[in-house]
Protein backbone atom coordinates (compact mmCIF):
# COMPACT_ATOMS: atom_id res chain seq x y z
CA UNK A 1 0.00 0.00 0.00
CA UNK A 2 1.09 3.52 -0.79
CA UNK A 3 1.12 5.71 2.31
CA UNK A 4 1.54 9.09 0.63
CA UNK A 5 -0.36 10.98 3.30
CA UNK A 6 -1.87 14.37 2.61
CA UNK A 7 -1.68 17.02 5.29
CA UNK A 8 -4.93 17.34 7.28
CA UNK A 9 -5.77 20.79 5.87
CA UNK A 10 -5.53 19.54 2.29
CA UNK A 11 -7.52 16.41 3.12
CA UNK A 12 -10.29 18.55 4.64
CA UNK A 13 -10.25 20.82 1.60
CA UNK A 14 -10.46 18.00 -0.96
CA UNK A 15 -13.09 16.09 1.04
CA UNK A 16 -15.20 19.26 1.33
CA UNK A 17 -15.00 19.81 -2.42
CA UNK A 18 -15.85 16.19 -3.30
CA UNK A 19 -18.87 15.94 -1.01
CA UNK A 20 -19.96 19.51 -1.87
CA UNK A 21 -20.18 18.61 -5.53
CA UNK A 22 -23.17 16.91 -7.08
CA UNK A 23 -23.33 13.24 -7.94
CA UNK A 24 -23.84 14.22 -11.59
CA UNK A 25 -20.66 16.33 -11.63
CA UNK A 26 -18.55 13.49 -10.25
CA UNK A 27 -20.22 10.95 -12.57
CA UNK A 28 -19.42 13.12 -15.61
CA UNK A 29 -15.80 13.50 -14.52
CA UNK A 30 -15.45 9.75 -13.91
CA UNK A 31 -17.17 8.85 -17.18
CA UNK A 32 -14.63 10.88 -19.18
CA UNK A 33 -11.61 9.79 -17.10
CA UNK A 34 -9.02 7.97 -19.21
CA UNK A 35 -6.68 5.37 -17.71
CA UNK A 36 -9.09 4.46 -14.92
CA UNK A 37 -7.52 2.57 -12.04
CA UNK A 38 -8.96 -0.72 -10.77
CA UNK A 39 -11.45 -0.13 -7.97
CA UNK A 40 -12.35 -2.56 -5.18
CA UNK A 41 -14.98 -1.72 -2.58
CA UNK A 42 -13.64 -2.28 0.90
CA UNK A 43 -16.83 -0.96 2.51
CA UNK A 44 -20.14 0.11 1.15
CA UNK A 45 -21.48 2.29 -0.09
CA UNK A 46 -23.84 1.99 2.84
CA UNK A 47 -26.23 4.38 4.54
CA UNK A 48 -26.84 4.83 8.23
CA UNK A 49 -27.75 7.36 10.88
CA UNK A 50 -25.46 9.63 12.86
CA UNK A 51 -26.36 11.77 15.85
CA UNK A 52 -25.89 15.46 15.12
CA UNK A 53 -24.77 17.54 18.08
CA UNK A 54 -24.97 21.26 18.59
CA UNK A 55 -23.44 23.64 21.12
CA UNK A 56 -25.28 26.26 23.08
CA UNK A 57 -24.23 29.60 21.63
CA UNK A 58 -21.82 27.80 19.31
CA UNK A 59 -19.22 27.24 22.04
CA UNK A 60 -21.17 26.11 25.10
CA UNK A 61 -22.46 22.77 26.30
CA UNK A 62 -23.21 20.09 23.73
CA UNK A 63 -26.72 18.84 23.12
CA UNK A 64 -28.18 16.25 20.74
CA UNK A 65 -29.87 18.06 17.89
CA UNK A 66 -31.18 15.00 16.05
CA UNK A 67 -30.24 12.27 13.62
CA UNK A 68 -29.05 12.62 10.04
CA UNK A 69 -28.68 10.05 7.26
CA UNK A 70 -25.11 9.61 6.00
CA UNK A 71 -23.74 7.38 3.24
CA UNK A 72 -20.16 6.18 3.41
CA UNK A 73 -17.88 4.30 1.07
CA UNK A 74 -14.29 3.06 1.24
CA UNK A 75 -12.46 1.84 -1.84
CA UNK A 76 -9.04 0.50 -2.78
CA UNK A 77 -7.63 2.24 -5.85
CA UNK A 78 -5.03 0.24 -7.79
CA UNK A 79 -3.19 1.80 -10.72
CA UNK A 80 -0.73 -1.05 -11.39
CA UNK A 81 2.10 0.61 -9.48
CA UNK A 82 0.47 1.34 -6.14
CA UNK A 83 -2.63 0.85 -4.07
CA UNK A 84 -4.30 3.62 -2.10
CA UNK A 85 -7.48 3.79 -0.05
CA UNK A 86 -10.16 6.44 -0.45
CA UNK A 87 -13.03 7.18 1.90
CA UNK A 88 -16.03 9.50 1.69
CA UNK A 89 -19.02 10.36 3.86
CA UNK A 90 -21.92 12.13 2.16
CA UNK A 91 -24.92 13.65 3.93
CA UNK A 92 -28.10 11.88 2.83
CA UNK A 93 -28.72 8.57 1.12
CA UNK A 94 -26.53 8.91 -1.99
CA UNK A 95 -24.51 5.71 -2.56
CA UNK A 96 -23.18 6.64 -6.01
CA UNK A 97 -22.02 10.07 -4.80
CA UNK A 98 -20.20 8.51 -1.83
CA UNK A 99 -18.57 5.89 -4.07
CA UNK A 100 -17.34 8.41 -6.64
CA UNK A 101 -16.06 10.77 -3.94
CA UNK A 102 -14.18 7.84 -2.34
CA UNK A 103 -12.62 6.91 -5.69
CA UNK A 104 -11.33 10.43 -6.33
CA UNK A 105 -10.21 10.65 -2.68
CA UNK A 106 -8.14 7.50 -3.14
CA UNK A 107 -6.68 8.79 -6.38
CA UNK A 108 -5.44 11.89 -4.54
CA UNK A 109 -2.92 9.66 -2.74
CA UNK A 110 -1.77 7.99 -5.98
CA UNK A 111 0.34 8.95 -8.96
CA UNK A 112 -2.78 10.61 -10.44
CA UNK A 113 -2.84 13.25 -7.67
CA UNK A 114 -1.79 16.21 -9.81
CA UNK A 115 -4.32 15.31 -12.49
CA UNK A 116 -7.13 14.91 -9.95
CA UNK A 117 -6.25 18.27 -8.40
CA UNK A 118 -6.18 20.01 -11.82
CA UNK A 119 -9.16 18.32 -13.49
CA UNK A 120 -11.45 17.60 -10.53
CA UNK A 121 -10.76 19.46 -7.29
CA UNK A 122 -9.81 22.91 -8.59
CA UNK A 123 -12.65 23.29 -11.14
CA UNK A 124 -15.24 22.02 -8.64
CA UNK A 125 -13.83 24.30 -5.95
CA UNK A 126 -14.08 27.35 -8.23
CA UNK A 127 -17.66 26.46 -9.16
CA UNK A 128 -18.60 25.98 -5.50
CA UNK A 129 -17.00 29.31 -4.55
CA UNK A 130 -19.03 31.09 -7.25
CA UNK A 131 -22.21 29.35 -6.09
CA UNK A 132 -21.52 30.25 -2.45
CA UNK A 133 -20.71 33.86 -3.39
CA UNK A 134 -24.01 34.15 -5.29
CA UNK A 135 -25.94 32.64 -2.36
CA UNK A 136 -24.31 35.12 0.04
CA UNK A 137 -25.08 37.98 -2.34
CA UNK A 138 -28.72 36.89 -2.54
CA UNK A 139 -28.91 36.58 1.26
CA UNK A 140 -27.39 40.05 1.76
CA UNK A 141 -30.07 41.52 -0.49
CA UNK A 142 -32.69 40.47 2.05
CA UNK A 143 -30.92 41.80 5.17
CA UNK A 144 -32.92 44.32 7.17
CA UNK A 145 -31.14 46.82 9.41
CA UNK A 146 -33.63 47.06 12.27
CA UNK A 147 -31.92 50.09 13.81
CA UNK A 148 -32.37 52.02 10.55
CA UNK A 149 -35.98 50.88 10.30
CA UNK A 150 -36.56 52.06 13.87
CA UNK A 151 -35.06 55.50 13.13
CA UNK A 152 -36.98 55.84 9.87
CA UNK A 153 -40.20 54.92 11.62
CA UNK A 154 -39.57 57.09 14.68
CA UNK A 155 -42.69 59.05 15.32
CA UNK A 156 -45.09 56.71 13.57
CA UNK A 157 -48.10 56.30 15.72
CA UNK A 158 -47.18 59.28 17.88
CA UNK A 159 -49.68 62.11 18.18
CA UNK A 160 -48.22 65.06 16.24
CA UNK A 161 -50.32 67.51 18.26
CA UNK A 162 -48.37 66.70 21.43
CA UNK A 163 -45.17 68.08 19.82
CA UNK A 164 -46.83 71.48 19.24
CA UNK A 165 -47.61 72.10 22.90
Amino acid sequence: MNNTARVPEERRRTARVLVGSTEAQLADLWRTWTDRPAIEYLRGPESGLVMVQGRTGGTGDRFNLGEATVTRATVAVRDGRSETVGTAYVLGSHPEHAALAAIFDGMLDSAARDRVMTEVIEPLEREQALRDHQAQKNARATVVDFFTVARENDGFGADDDEDDE
